[in-house]
């Protein structure tokens, strides 16, 4: 018995030993090796940062070549001041890192397909898909680009410079938190994980298509029903080029030639994981004869999603020829929406059909060949090996075509092995846009603008510009191919030459305005142009809402302050509800209805349109419309096929032009419900689904709380991280409003500036400067973003002013 308790005793002490020096998981949840995480000279209480600025006064650095002074302002923004271009992208590197290291490498991880190495095999199918996709081939081929231009080379290269000296300078107390909790450490930061970063927004922006979707819903509807339902432009819509302006276009168009077309007839059941379709963004520009003061301003607010730490970071550049303020990625060089003492620019999403896929015949099960242009051709085999922590690495290997990558096969995406689907996509090709940001940080007015841009490849973007000389522009710019009607909206024939892109449309026929009569140019991810544009133009994820307010309001407005843009950024007003609520209401009947019932109409009728926190009628109307919409569409909720179901705008003017509309009909019973019919029971649906979710949530369903927006940790999967998150920010607004916030997504930056000598600028983010959960500077603007405040951003020109706004000085210098 006593030999019995002994080694009872010593197993409990081997155990315990081990879990305090070695990372366990449980219940697929990782550990950290307890011992190193709980030591309190060493673990985590070191990440508890007492001071506002816990960095250095004074840091040594290999390579640079005179010293850089760096002031932190009351804001926790750094500004750079360098003698020359090259310290001053090194002191970059380092600063970022020192406020973000974990971030920048994690979002690397993920572009390349290398999280199942932090967090085993639950990241594995992620890894693959990033993989198969072609992250890192797109990445690659934009930096061999950036490496061969002199200017954009030498960023990144100091850049890496100085991530890497502050990743040597750590010990594993001063390791991010994220580091300990999840048991690894930073590896070397090299000038391709800057193009992992852009290859990450590349994703973002330009990874969204709905071609296998359509190929199912063409297939089950025809091409007549398929067109109705599912129309490329519908009465009302704004191009962001408004109608006319430009017609006739004033070029020829290159030409392309279009195949006798024959569709492939698969069916698919499920779809790869997909960006949101909602990211985009707003951006404007006003003259100054529309504003009070004569000057020029810009607004720009970014449509992301929303995690901790934040995607953006503030920041200014100094030196002998540059001094820019403004936004930057974590782990590109230079700043990418922002101003300087001349201009200022910013962006929102221009939508096309960026990715194609290609149904391949391949000769036989080796995949080594494949049918195209009438002869058998050659495929590559590309070996991803994927290392999975704690367990065997896994080799996929992917079949690569002229086309790109076979993403579909039997071992991913279908068991069916007739199902091999390659892409084609432009984040495969190489992109300068990096080059393109250096160059419109240190522009000096209009043509400089148009040169820096020229390089702008992708993600392909509407780009506002503003002059303190008074010229506003917007151009929509980026590499597009010059498509064939309805080239690439449905599965192709992977063997017919005639269905590959064929020539591109020069960037001096992209549509653009530039000082418009009206005063004023805007962008809001909807149509870039009207269907006169001589090219044929489409994408499954237009916006039809914001972009519309934000016209109506700059329109109707004279005497503009930055105050108002600010309003205007923070306008929680959608047109959805205006257009579509008075005809249910009007349909529905009052009889029969509860007290309770009753009084969800009368706030419904008195409702004003603006999605506010505390008003349970944007919740009543959203619960209504959803159930509505579903009812509608129920032939297109199936488990056996992929299918998109109309969207908003396309449902309303179904509904108010055709209401007899054959699909007006719920597909799962054998009457034939009408219109009428379908608003009356959804409403009475959608109270009881209210009720039910109240329930099941213990709060009551006002908008903030229904809505229900968080802000979460990069690494809170599950809740394991949720202290590091907010969740149920009481923000208003929704998806289709200016304040554009849905439950995880939303402004991911708010952006103003007023072009007078020197330029003042406004900013905010649901963030903080600091990547440290420890930190004051990590969550400290949430609140100020979720109630429409700004801070005033300190753009310095010498070293030496706003010294009363200065908190911190740290002086990196030439190691003698």
């Amino acid at each position: 018995m006593k030999l019995f308790k002994f080694l009872v005793i010593v197993s409990i002490t081997f155990l315990l030993v081990y879990a305090f020096n070695n990372r366990l998981v449980i219940q697929g949840t990782p550990v950290p090796p307890l011992g190193k995480f709980l030591d309190p000279n060493h673990g985590f209480w070191q990440n508890a940062e007492r001071d506002s600025f816990p960095y250095q006064s004074q840091v040594a650095l290999t390579g640079l070549n005179e010293p850089v002074t760096v002031k932190y302002d009351d804001n926790g923004v750094p500004h750079i001041f360098a003698n020359n271009n090259h310290d001053m992208y090194m002191a970059q590197g380092y600063i970022i890192a020192q406020h973000r290291l974990w971030q920048m490498e994690f979002q690397t991880h993920a572009a390349a397909g290398r999280v199942s190495e932090i967090i085993g095999t639950n990241g594995l199918e992620f890894d693959r898909m990033q993989r198969r996709k072609g992250m890192l081939l797109g990445a690659e081929s934009t930096y061999n680009a950036m490496r061969t231009d002199e200017e954009a080379n030498k960023a990144i290269e100091a850049y890496a410079d100085g991530v890497n000296q502050y990743i040597q300078s750590l010990n594993y107390k001063d390791l991010p938190i994220e580091y300990k909790l999840l048991g690894y450490e930073p590896e070397e930061w090299t000038p391709l994980k800057s193009a992992l970063i852009l290859e990450y927004m590349i994703n973002n922006l330009t990874g969204y298509d709905d071609d296998l979707e359509n190929t199912n819903a063409l297939n089950l509807l025809g091409k007549e029903t398929f067109d109705f339902l599912f129309p490329e432009y519908l009465p009302g819509v704004d191009p962001v080029i408004p109608t006319d302006v430009k017609s006739p276009w004033p070029f020829e168009p290159v030409a392309t030639e279009a195949p006798a077309i024959t569709l492939p007839s698969d069916n698919i059941e499920t779809t790869l994981p997909k960006p949101d379709p909602d990211n985009g963004s707003n951006n404007w520009a006003v003259s100054g004869s529309k504003t009070a003061s004569g000057n020029a301003i810009l607004a720009n607010d970014t449509h992301l999603g929303l995690n901790l730490p934040s995607l953006w970071i503030m920041l200014q550049l100094h030196s002998p020829e540059v001094n820019v303020y403004g936004f930057t990625f974590t782990g590109a060089a230079g700043i990418t929406i922002g101003f300087n003492d001349s201009i200022s620019w910013g962006f929102t999403n221009a939508p096309r059909d960026h990715r194609d896929w290609y149904k391949i015949k391949l000769k036989d099960d080796s995949g080594n060949e494949y049918w195209h242009d009438g002869q058998w051709k050659n495929t590559e085999k590309r070996v991803e090996t994927i290392k999975i922590r704690g367990e065997e690495p896994f080799y996929d290997t992917i079949t690569f075509t002229h086309h790109g990558p076979i993403v579909y096969d039997k071992n991913f995406g279908d068991e069916d092995s007739r199902k091999n689907y390659a892409l084609h996509w432009i984040g495969h090709q190489p992109s300068r846009v990096q080059k393109a940001l250096l160059k419109l940080n240190r522009g000096n007015n209009y043509e400089d603008y148009l040169t820096a841009i020229e390089y702008w490849d992708a993600p392909p973007q509407n780009i506002v510009f503003a002059s303190v000389d008074g010229d506003i522009a917007l151009r929509v710019q980026g590499q597009f191919t010059a498509k064939w009607k309805e080239q690439g909206k449905f599965l192709m024939d992977g063997s017919d030459p005639k269905n590959e892109w064929q020539t591109l449309i020069p960037k001096a026929q992209n549509p653009y305005q530039y000082n418009p009569e009206r005063g004023f140019v805007s962008s809001a991810n909807q149509h870039s142009v009207d269907s006169l544009y001589p090219y044929w133009v489409y994408d499954a994820s237009y916006e039809y809402y914001r972009n519309r307010i934000i016209n109506q309001l700059l329109t109707s407005m004279d005497s503009i302050t930055v105050e108002d843009m600010m309003k205007m950024q923070s306008n929680s007003y959608s047109i959805l509800p205006q257009e579509v609520l008075p005809l249910l209401l009007d349909s529905l009947s009052m009889d029969g209805l509860s007290n309770e019932q009753k009084d969800v109409v009368d706030a419904l009728k008195k409702w004003d349109y603006n999605y506010l926190v505390g008003l349970k009628a944007p919740s009543y109307f959203q619960a209504w419309w959803n159930q509505l919409h579903t009812s509608i569409w129920d032939e297109f909720h199936r488990t056996d096929l992929a299918l998109d179901a109309p969207n908003d705008y396309t449902t309303t003017y179904i509904i108010k032009n055709y209401p007899q509309y054959k699909f007006i009909d719920v597909d799962s019973t054998d009457q034939k419900e009408s219109l009428t019919y379908l608003i009356n029971t959804s409403f009475k649906q959608s109270l009881a689904n209210l009720e039910a979710w109240k329930e099941d949530n213990q709060i009551d369903y006002t908008w903030g709380n229904y809505k229900g927006t968080f802000i979460r940790h990069l690494a809170d999967l599950g809740g394991s991280l949720a202290g590091f998150s907010r969740y149920n920010v009481q923000v208003n607004g929704v998806a289709d409003a200016i304040n554009s916030t849905k439950r995880n997504h939303g402004p991911s930056e708010r952006f103003i500036v007023e072009m007078s000598s020197p330029p003042k600028a406004w900013g905010i983010y649901p963030g903080g400067q600091s990547g440290n959960p420890g930190s004051i500077w990590y969550d400290n603007m949430i609140d100020g973003w979720r109630d429409g405040e700004y801070l005033p951003l300190l753009f310095m020109r010498e070293k030496e002013a706003n010294q009363e706004k200065i908190l911190f000085d740290q002086t990196l210098k030439p190691i003698e």
